[in-house]
Formats: C-alpha cells, structure tokens, sequence
C-alpha cells in the first residue's frame, strides 16, 4: 500500500517494495561474489605477470583487506548519493523504484568504465606527498584504512538519519583528518608535512560551488520552462501511480541516466585512486609503474625526459657540483612541502632525476623491464617531478617553449604513474552499481518528500536532473570532484522556490547542518583512526 506523503499535499508515496523478489536477492549476491572473485583473479594474474609472486602473506591480507574496504566505500557512495538521482523518477511516477535503482546502476557502472582517471587522482594529490610515495609503509596502511573507514563511517550515520549528505565531501574531510594527524605525528624537524593546501583550495571550492550552482541554476531553468513551454502538463504532479505523458517521461528518464552516468564517471574515480594507492604499496612491482606503456613509446619518453633535463639545467646555479639522485629527492620533496620549488638549486635537483628517469627507461628499454629493486626509486623520481612541475604552473623562470617543455613531460611522467588498470575500473563500477540498487529508500524519501511542501512536479524534477547532469558532466571534463547529492537535492530546493511551493525548513536545516559539520567530522573521526592505526602498524 502507499502511503500519504507528510508535508506534500495527498498525494502518495510510490510503492518502494514493488517488484521486490527473492530471485532478485539471490541475483545480487551472486554478482557480489563473482566480482570479489573477479578482483581476487586479477590481483594474482596482475602479480604473476609482473614476476611479484612471492609477496608475504600478511602484506596480501592487509592488501585484500584495503581493498575490501575501498570497495565498500564505493558501495556505501553508491546507494547513498545515487538515491539522489532516481528520486526524480520514482516521485514523478516515470519509472517504477525497483526498475529505476537497477536502470540507474547500469549507468553508473558504465559511466565508472569510460571515465578518464582524472578525478582520481585530483583527489589523490590532497594527501601528503612522503605518505603517497611511501604507501607501503605503516603510515602509509594506516592512512588508507583511516581515511577510507571515516569517510564510510560518516556516510552510513548520515544515510541512517535519511539525510542528503555527500561522500566527496567526507572523503576530503577525512583526507585532511589524516594530513593534519601525520603533521602532529612527526617529530621535531622531521620532513614529513600535512595538507597540500593549493590542491585543498581547488577541490573544496568545487564542493563549496556544488549547492549554490544546484539551487540558482535548477530554479532558473524552471523558470525559463515556465517562459518557453505553456503545456500545463509539465507543470502538474503526478494523479495517483499514473505515469506521467510519454514526452515527459522521456525527459525525466533521460536526465535521471545522464545524472547516473556522470555520477559513476566522477564518484567512481574516487576510489580508484585510493585502490591505487593501496596496490602500490602491497605491491610495487606489479603497480608502481605502468606496465602497459608499450616499448616503442620509450625513445620519445627518454628524448623528451633528457630535453627537460636540459631545461631545468639552464635555469640552475651557475657554479656548482648538481646534487646525485638521493639528494635531489630530499631536495625537491623539501621544495613541494615548503611550496618554493621555483628555486635555482630545485631546478638542479629536477635536472638530476629527469636524467635518472632517462637513464633509467634508456637502459632497461620499457617501464615494464625495470627490476624490482629498481623501481621504487624510478617512481619516485617520476611522482616528484611531475609533481613539481604541476607546482611551477605558470612560472616565469621558463619561456613559452619551455613551458610547453615540461608541460609535455608531466603527461608522460603522469601516464607512467598515474593509470588505471581496467580491472580497477570493472571492481568500481560493479561496487557502485550494486550500491546503487539497496539502501537508496531512506534518501529517495528525503529528495522526493522533505524538501519541499508540495509534491515534487514533472518539471521541477526536471530542472534539477538536467542542472545535476550538466555540473558533474562539465566537472568530469575538467577532472574536478563535486557532489552530486550537492547539486540535486539543492536543485530541488531551488525549483521549489521558484515553483512557489516552499521549503520544508527543518529538513533544510538538518541537511545545511550535515553540510557544515561533515568536514570536521569526517576530519576528527579519520585524525583519531590514523593516530590509532600508526601505532597498531
């Protein structure tokens, strides 16, 4: 039976238990072993390939054991911030819930398999740059189990008091939790630093934009609907379980999937940049580098990492002997903690690790041939360099041509460390699409019934689908995280402003409240795991 929706008028709830089966049940489980299966296979195909079968037993259970964990996460983002796109869907009647959460993950999924990485690793770049190329380390584990086990800790209270909350939002909190820990953690003097602050101001200015973009441009498009559209179908809420004319129908089905889809290509990365993480410091030898650059892409690699050595060594000092490899390292990670990497002596030092990448790929002729005792060092030296290029931007020490120089050169160094193994991206998106199909109730009755005071109209749920899709689709483009639950549910408010209906305000102080505390929470609760964890590794 339905139910009277509390605040919106009499209309009824959709039936969110239709077509339920045990089948469906059975079906779900067995997806979820097969792809843990499927991850277990490739772990070891992935291991064998690179010659790394010999990885100690605890290093595999701390490794199976992240990776479960990271999965999870994008489980719990799954039917947490995805329930914000079918909202639209299952209020207006368009589709049935159970056909709309399932018609949602398989977009999702797709949107995980296509997407670019570059997401991923915008994400990545928020956490210290010592625990990033020492992830193998105890600090490193406990980074990753503290700063994964706050974000899902905080998702899960949030999702149990049926609020919109968003799981970028708890990720960087729990990154900067983690960043701050490490800094209080390091002893007097030590290298080790926090938070990269430059990456923290770029991402949470996306985060910060998310809400405000969702509202004015969801109630705007309303209002240019109202202009240019005079059907008053459009405008009407759905009479009883009908569904709405089939034009409008096509209309919301289209933007829930282009939401779904853009969702899956931006959410997804998240985690895939954390596996990452995780598998690099389990197992180097088979992740640290990519494996997959073919062989004859090396004699332009090393032709363009010998120029940009060149270039960084015309901006050294005059006199001087250049530091070798070990004291470049220790020179520049010193220059990206203190942000001062446009510094003669650094242009040296990065002159001294482009020709130990050079030297590197030179003699062994493919990324996938370096030795595994060699290959710490060589990510190290790529991670760093490119690292600092990024720092540099647009510094003006070096001429346009220059610029360009180095600019080429990060793209290559990057697309030697900064990869996404298919089967990463297959574990991801199945993680998020099956996410997607349990759990989303809770917020689907939060978007469709507690924002506003009148049901939700074919057009209102319109206008905040296409503002939702256009932001995260845009936002991928530019490899920039935003939110989607963000976007959507503060578009629906906007579109209750403009329709005239009005706010339910203690639904919009409850999710203003998730909004304002998520941050430190998240930053309190991943601090607390990573001091907890540091000692437990």
């Amino acid at each position: 039976m339905s139910e009277t929706i509390v605040g919106a008028g009499t209309q009824s709830r959709p039936n969110m238990q239709g077509g339920e089966h045990q089948a469906f049940r059975f079906f779900f489980l067995a997806v979820i072993a097969a792809a843990l299966s499927f991850v277990g296979y490739s772990v070891l195909q992935d291991l064998h390939q690179a010659g790394a079968n010999g990885i100690a037993v605890g290093a595999f259970v701390l490794l199976a054991l992240a990776l479960l964990i990271a999965l999870g996460f994008e489980f719990v983002n799954g039917f947490h911030d995805t329930a914000n796109a079918v909202a639209t869907v299952i209020y207006t009647n368009s589709l049935p819930p159970l056909v709309a959460v399932v018609w949602s993950g398989a977009w999702n999924l797709l949107g995980v398999l296509v997407s670019s990485g570059a997401v991923a690793y915008s994400v990545v770049t928020l956490l210290p740059v010592e625990l990033i190329l020492q992830v193998g380390s105890g600090a490193g584990h406990a980074m990753i189990f503290a700063l994964l086990l706050s974000a899902i800790v905080w998702n899960l209270a949030t999702w149990a008091m049926g609020i919109p909350n968003s799981s970028s939002h708890a990720l960087v909190g729990s990154i900067l939790g983690v960043g701050f820990a490490n800094q209080l953690m390091a002893p007097t003097g030590s290298a080790l630093y926090g938070v990269d602050w430059s990456q923290v101001r770029k991402v949470f200015s996306s985060l910060l934009f998310s809400p405000i973009c969702g509202f004015i441009l969801a109630a705007g498009l309303l209002l240019v609907f109202k202009l240019l559209i005079k059907n008053p179908a459009l405008y009407k809420s759905p009479e009883g379980d009908a569904p709405p004319p089939l034009w409008i129908r096509g209309l919301l089905v289209g933007t829930c999937t282009g939401v779904s889809f853009f969702h899956g290509s931006n959410d997804g990365q998240k985690g895939m940049g954390l596996i990452m993480l995780i598998l690099i410091g389990a197992a180097p030898t088979a992740y640290a580098l990519n494996r997959a650059m073919p062989e004859s892409a090396m004699p332009a690699f090393v032709q363009t990492a010998e120029q940009t050595a060149t270039v960084f060594r015309q901006h050294a000092p005059a006199a001087g002997v250049a530091p070798n490899a070990v004291e470049a390292r220790s020179i520049v990670t010193d220059a990206l903690r203190e942000k001062s990497v446009n510094r003669p002596l650094v242009y040296s030092a990065l002159g001294t690790l482009s020709d130990d990448i050079a030297e590197s790929v030179k003699n062994y002729r493919s990324l996938h041939a370096i030795p595994a005792a060699a290959v710490p060092n060589v990510r190290t030296d790529m991670y760093l360099v490119s690292d600092a290029i990024r720092t540099l931007g647009a510094a003006k020490d070096f001429s346009g041509d220059e610029g360009a120089q180095l600019k080429s050169f990060m793209g290559l160094l990057n697309a030697g460390t900064r990869f996404i193994p298919t089967w990463v991206k297959i574990s991801v998106a199945l993680a998020l699409g099956l996410g997607t199909m349990v759990g989303w109730k809770r917020i689907v009755v939060t978007v469709g019934e507690k924002i506003g005071k009148t049901h939700l109209t074919y057009a209102q749920g319109a206008s905040a689908e296409i503002v939702a899709m256009g932001t995260i689709g845009l936002a991928e483009g530019y490899g920039m995280p935003v939110s989607t639950t963000h976007i959507l549910s503060s578009g629906v408010a906007g579109t209750m402003v403009a329709g005239g209906g009005g706010l339910q305000m203690s639904t919009l102080r409850s999710m203003a409240m998730a909004w304002i505390i998520t941050l430190p929470a998240a930053m309190l609760i991943s601090g607390v795991l990573y001091m907890v964890f540091r000692y437990i590794f």
